[in-house]
């Protein structure tokens, strides 16, 4: 598959990873729905031209991803939706007994997986069945979806239960996904990246950050969100990418 004149939808688009990929792929001559709950969403849109539109959307509403999705069909002009990079997602830190015996709250683990995993299994869902109606390409493919796991679905960390587990489920979707998707032509793919530079990152001390930077063997740096895009292009035009998770973490094992 090609980026050129292929329409994508985005998730999590207003920022960081989702909004990389968004230029990434216009600049490729592609159209991208950008989607995000943030406003940010529409004024990078914006940015972007004609080839971009925005659909402010929370990713656990099944009426807000088809209107993302229906978007993206009709910025298509008839070639149908042709790919998904799925990147909204939340991080969440709590241990399962703080400091003063308290157990952890159930709430927010659970709102992490429905965020998370949910999340991603309804924008799977829906994608896919527009997906399928798309005409065959080239190998009979029809699309390809790129989901969003982390390094935390290997290497969990303390105080990542929520986190660690919603993204090794994301993991665990990619491969029976794709086998079920295969009669349809379409991929599934899922990218774990390591320590990036993110509003998520931004969100930790410069201290925390500089020493995550540095544990990372080569480059000694945090991950450039470009550099997520790139990885997400490569599976978009690569038809034997399918079924796997990818790290894209320069060495990095979190300890």
């Amino acid at each position: 598959m090609q980026v050129k004149d292929n329409t994508f939808l985005i998730t999590g688009a207003a920022s960081g990873l989702g909004a990389a990929t968004a230029e990434r792929l216009v600049a490729g001559g592609g159209r991208v729905v950008l989607c995000d709950l943030s406003d940010a969403v529409e004024a990078h849109a914006e940015t972007l031209g004609e080839r971009a539109r925005a659909v402010r959307g929370d990713v656990t509403s099944g009426d807000d991803i088809q209107a993302a999705v229906d978007a993206a069909v009709e910025l298509s002009e008839g070639r149908g939706l042709a790919g998904v990079v799925h990147c909204a997602g939340v991080v969440s830190v709590a241990k399962l007994v703080d400091r003063e015996g308290n157990p952890a709250d159930l709430d927010a683990y659970a709102r992490t997986l429905q965020i998370n995993l949910v999340g991603t299994f309804n924008v799977m869902r829906l994608a896919a069945a527009a997906m399928a109606k798309n005409a065959a390409g080239e190998d009979g493919e029809r699309g390809v979806i790129i989901n969003t796991a982390s390094i935390a679905a290997f290497d969990g960390q303390v105080g990542q239960c929520a986190y660690s587990a919603s993204k090794a489920g994301v993991v665990g979707m990619s491969l029976p996904a794709a086998r079920e998707l295969s009669r349809h032509g379409i991929r599934v793919m899922a990218i774990a990246p390591g320590v990036f530079e993110t509003p998520m990152m931004s969100e930790i001390p410069d201290e925390a950050a500089q020493a995550l930077a540095a544990s990372v063997p080569f480059p000694k740096r945090l991950g450039k969100p470009d550099e997520f895009a790139r990885l997400a292009e490569q599976i978009v035009t690569n038809p034997m990418l399918n079924g796997e998770t990818i790290r894209l973490d320069g060495g990095i094992r979190m300890q």
